[in-house]
């Protein structure tokens, strides 16, 4: 009997030797927990250490692929271009061949609900153009999140060296696909989807099925990592993000995730104040270049040069004694000389050597002056003298005009002066012969003038008379709506009441700001019931709001104008 039983447990022990995974003790094990309301920590073990993660790292991969989205780089209908690369990745894959084109939509569901490698390889070449340089742009992202402990070198995950990252960070991770992206979350709680060549199912189902609350996110195995599984689970007002790293199978690592859940759920808190990640910080990197140039004698070293102006004259001497004798005859000659005299001098203001003096400043040429000037006044009015009397004593005061030049009588009053011309009978008379003595004739006078024709009180605004009645030419009137491009929307469904249609709205509104910025809702109460639809929007915006919408399997529909 004893031999018997030694033989049984042998044969046992080689039977479970068989049936136990190779990878039983292939990687190390590794849990952190998270409150994902807050990011603080509840639970960790080895959650810094750096290890194989599989095929969590399609997780930055769809978090890439999600923000060149959102930015508008590219849309959920670009065909992407399928590489010889990507088709050959081992399973699990989609079935992808070489110079294929197919929808980013189906590449994501790929490669978040089958983790199909070869999906993941074909996103990151079609957002980066290779591979390589897609796993840099991962990493940068990682950094900008704040995974510190974290390098990509491919897309999928499968084992690489230096291609790492921990616990801790792709626990981040999962709570930024959360918090960042809730319009694509809930592809990862789905259990099946459509990926346009096949219907694919998820690996993450048995999960999601029995654990009450679980909506996600990623699986991952290789024979290096182990079972991997980062998961997100709500209750009541609770939500903790989880991950685990090398479990020694499916089952073992569903068991442990359940068990670190329920033990977190339970020493967490209802109600906290949510802090909600910032957006990430992406530095661009600057490449400067400078020029090396080699010094040259002549930029170090000056050298003393001689400016000579060529143009420039020398001044001109000018004779002292010659411009004294040309002012003072300048100063004995009337003004209609002058001139001469000054060019016989050979006045120039470049030959002056000095400012001359006035002729103030010498009383010879101040009697000079008055006496030539006194010689005029006589020739031109001999019964003026300047000598006799100052020439204001002289002057008379003007005559005032008549009032009106018919009036003779106002002429003749006007004072007589001993001034030649200014006689009243002489100015009564010349006003006698310029006024026509009949009415018939035109009068200079201004209480003669006719009185102006008063002026109408209507305002014209147009000729209309009998000529402007000729048959006008046809115009064609182009009218364009004010929101021109803007006259596109989109239909949400049919609801039983006004408040929910709204709660839609509003919602909608605030989770897709930056596409529906200058939309406006819209319920239309009909037969069926209350419809939710956005309006005044362009057609590209109103098509990426019902993409997003399809992605959540939600109902949506554009409306055209």
């Amino acid at each position: 009997m004893t031999r018997f039983s030694q033989t049984a447990r042998l044969w046992a022990f080689i039977l479970l030797a068989a049936i136990v995974p190779a990878s039983l003790s292939a990687a190390p094990f590794a849990a952190y927990v998270m409150d994902a309301r807050t990011g603080q920590p509840i639970y960790r073990q080895n959650a810094d250490t750096r290890l194989h993660p599989a095929s969590l790292t399609k997780m930055m991969t769809l978090y890439l692929a999600f923000t060149a989205i959102e930015r508008g780089q590219v849309r959920l209908d670009s065909q992407f271009l399928v590489s010889s690369n990507a088709a050959a990745e081992p399973p699990s894959k989609l079935g992808l061949r070489a110079g294929q084109r197919i929808e980013l939509r189906y590449l994501i569901r790929a490669a978040a609900i089958k983790s199909a490698n070869d999906a993941a390889t074909t996103i990151g070449e079609g957002l980066a153009g290779s591979e390589e340089a897609f796993a840099q742009q991962m990493t940068q992202m990682a950094r900008a999140l704040g995974m510190q402990n974290t390098n990509f070198r491919n897309a999928h995950g499968l084992t690489t060296e230096g291609h790492y990252s921990t616990a801790h960070d792709m626990s981040i991770l999962g709570r930024r696909l959360f918090y960042d992206f809730p319009q694509y979350y809930n592809i990862f709680s789905r259990r099946s989807a459509d990926a346009g060549i096949a219907q694919v199912s998820s690996t993450n189902k048995r999960f999601l099925d029995d654990y009450p609350g679980a909506d996600g996110i990623k699986t991952g195995y290789t024979r290096a990592a182990g079972f991997n599984l980062t998961a997100s689970a709500q209750r009541g007002n609770k939500r903790l993000i989880a991950t685990v790293f090398g479990g020694t199978s499916t089952a073992q690592r569903n068991q442990t995730m359940a068990q670190l859940l329920d033990s977190s759920f339970s020493r967490v808190p209802d109600r906290v104040r949510e802090v909600r990640p910032e957006s990430p910080r992406l530095l661009a990197q600057t490449v400067v270049r400078r020029a090396q140039v080699e010094p040259t004698p002549a930029a170090t070293q000056p050298v003393a040069q001689r400016l000579v102006l060529q143009t420039s004259l020398p001044p001109v001497r000018v004779n002292r004694d010659a411009l004294s004798e040309a002012v003072e005859r300048a100063a004995a000659t009337p003004v209609a000389a002058a001139p001469a005299a000054a060019a016989v001098g050979g006045l120039a203001l470049a030959a002056s050597a000095r400012p001359l003096l006035r002729p103030g400043a010498s009383p010879a040429a101040v009697e000079n002056a008055v006496a030539t000037a006194v010689a005029s006044a006589e020739e031109a009015a001999p019964s003026a003298s300047l000598a006799k009397e100052a020439v204001l004593a002289a002057s008379l005061r003007p005559v005032p005009a008549p009032r009106s030049r018919g009036n003779a009588s106002l002429v003749a009053s006007a004072p007589a002066t001993g001034n030649s011309g200014t006689d009243p009978d002489d100015i009564a008379r010349a006003v006698a012969e310029a006024v026509p003595s009949s009415g018939g004739g035109t009068s200079m006078s201004l209480m003669a003038s006719p009185a102006p024709k008063p002026r109408s009180e209507g305002v014209i605004l147009a000729a209309m008379g009998e000529g402007d009645l000729a048959n006008p030419e046809a115009v064609e009137i182009v009218s364009r709506p004010s929101n021109s491009g803007r006259s596109w929307g989109v239909t949400l469904g049919m609801f039983t009441s006004r408040a929910g249609a709204e709660h839609l709205l509003v919602q909608t509104a605030l989770s897709d700001g930056a596409t529906l910025d200058g939309a406006s809702r819209r319920i239309a109460d009909t037969n069926r019931g209350f419809e939710a639809s956005f309006v005044n929007l362009t057609k590209s915006d109103a098509q990426l709001t019902c993409e997003r919408f399809r992605a959540q399997s939600r109902e949506c529909q554009v409306v055209g104008p």
